[in-house]
């Protein structure tokens, strides 16, 4: 996996190994070549790609430097499959993004985005990895993104999932990791998730409808208010979590008591007439 869990912010000075003009036209000719582009971790504030013809790249790894916008030149690699901006100082996604009809791998982790835009997600996306970033929300056309399998959103500002999240049904893996979230939307309780991690957020409550997770392999809930289920049940883990799920729902599910009311119907009820004669 590429990026992702390291601090949040954009560290434009941080040191990285010297590379002559020479290698990063070694690295442009290769690319020419192979249709892989790798850029990683040269200081580059701008794309050094314009005198050669990398339009059928099918990999670009543009992290690690000093980008402040996603290179419009990479918006034009038609065969674009994956891109990993991760660690610049990318403040905004292009809507010319949309151009990558092929890209289903999308690195933007540590950068300084406070927003995802919405034509983001009318890309085959299969990963999306947009932690230690400044996001405040997730749009509902998030729901769209039918074919997104990971979704990292994690070390970001979040106080709320949209409802549409429970249209991803394609969904195996969702860290949304130290946010600033309340609740966790019931919808989420019909996808097909192996890996859910909300630690470090303020939960107080798992929906007793998450019992229907059945394919859940790793939960991980630690740093939260917990009260349902308690942190002591909390700590035992999945299976002990699990059986308290199933406990609430099915108290949940149980009906009320049918009231017997024989005695007061036949209160109510009409007197039979009477012949008077």
């Amino acid at each position: 996996m590429l990026g992702g869990g390291e601090p949040s912010g954009c560290s434009c000075g941080v040191g990285t190994p010297h590379h002559t003009a020479r290698s990063l036209d070694r690295a442009l000719e290769d690319a020419v070549c192979s249709g892989i582009l790798n850029l990683s971790g040269r200081k580059l504030r701008e794309y050094p790609g314009m005198s050669y013809d990398l339009t059928d790249t099918t990999q670009a790894d543009l992290s690690k430097n000093r980008f402040t916008e996603i290179p419009p030149e990479v918006c034009l690699f038609a065969p674009l499959e994956l891109l990993n901006l991760y660690h610049n100082c990318i403040k905004c996604v292009p809507e010319a993004i949309i151009n990558l009809q092929m890209l289903t791998y999308l690195d933007i982790s540590r950068n300084l985005l406070s927003v995802l835009p919405k034509y983001l997600f009318s890309l085959p996306l299969k990963v999306l990895l947009v932690s230690n970033n400044k996001l405040v929300s997730i749009p509902e056309e998030i729901g769209k993104a039918k074919e997104l399998m990971e979704l990292d959103v994690s070390c970001n500002e979040i106080q709320a999932l949209p409802a549409q999240m429970g249209r991803l049904q394609a969904l195996r893996e969702l860290n949304i990791r130290k946010n600033c979230l309340h609740m966790l939307p019931e919808e989420l309780a019909d996808l097909p998730l192996i890996h859910l991690d909300f630690s470090c957020n303020k939960i107080t409550e798992i929906p007793a409808t998450y019992k229907k997770l059945r394919q859940l392999q790793h939960i991980i809930l630690d740093n939260n208010p917990m009260q349902s289920p308690p942190a002591q049940i909390c700590l035992k883990g999945k299976v002990h979590i699990f059986k308290y799920l199933n406990m609430q729902a099915c108290r949940m599910d149980k009906k009320p008591d049918t009231l017997d009311l024989p005695s007061l119907g036949k209160r109510c009820l009409p007197q039979p007439l009477t012949d008077r004669y």
